[in-house]
């Protein structure tokens, strides 16, 4: 599948590259993850390496939203992740979305939307029946955000790390028109 850039008059919305920063990437994480922080909910995000933004990103597809040149927005949606500590991670029906942010000065212009479509869209475009997600419950502002996308509490969580209760949530996926099967496999016939 060629994914096909979203644009806007205001931003682009394109898969990483090898070209792009994971400095910047990481420092757009800071930024975006701060108001968390200060509301005593330290994610990962509020504080995380280049190392541990690379480590959180491999093997994902990982979208970046640019407004001309300046890095503004992120998303990375994964596939099962079988060594997660997260037993619905590791289901094989859904992906793994992580590290939504918008900077902080371009959130309320609807690029958190896009983001979310655009990682429910691949999920769906991989055949995957189910996307899901993690965020703090006394988050609520983001708990009210995935519940009014159409996802549910799927879980209680407890990261071994975080001093926080999270709550698993997932969202249901059409399949895609002709798709019957996932096409995560490929079988060969004589």
């Amino acid at each position: 599948m060629v994914f096909i850039p979203f644009r806007s008059a205001m931003f682009t919305i394109r898969p990483l590259t090898e070209t792009d920063s994971i400095d910047a990437l990481t420092a757009l994480l800071h930024r975006a993850y701060a108001q968390l922080g200060a509301m005593g909910l330290p994610y990962t995000a509020v504080s995380q390496s280049a190392e541990v933004t690379r480590r959180r990103i491999a093997g994902g597809h990982c979208l970046l939203a640019w407004h001309r040149d300046e890095l503004i927005g992120t998303v990375t949606v994964h596939h099962p992740l079988p060594a997660s500590s997260c037993p619905q991670f590791r289901q094989p029906d859904g992906a793994v979305l992580v590290q939504l942010a918008v900077a902080p000065d371009c959130q309320g212009l609807g690029l958190g939307e896009r983001l979310i479509a655009a990682a429910e869209a691949w999920a769906q475009a991989q055949g995957y029946r189910a996307i899901r997600l993690d965020t703090a419950v006394e988050a609520h502002h983001l708990v009210s955000r995935y519940l009014r996308r159409g996802y549910r509490m799927e879980a209680p969580l407890q990261w071994p790390d975080k001093p926080y209760r999270s709550v698993v949530m997932e969202k249901r996926l059409e399949p895609m028109a002709g798709a019957d099967t996932p096409n995560r496999y490929c079988t060969a016939t004589e």
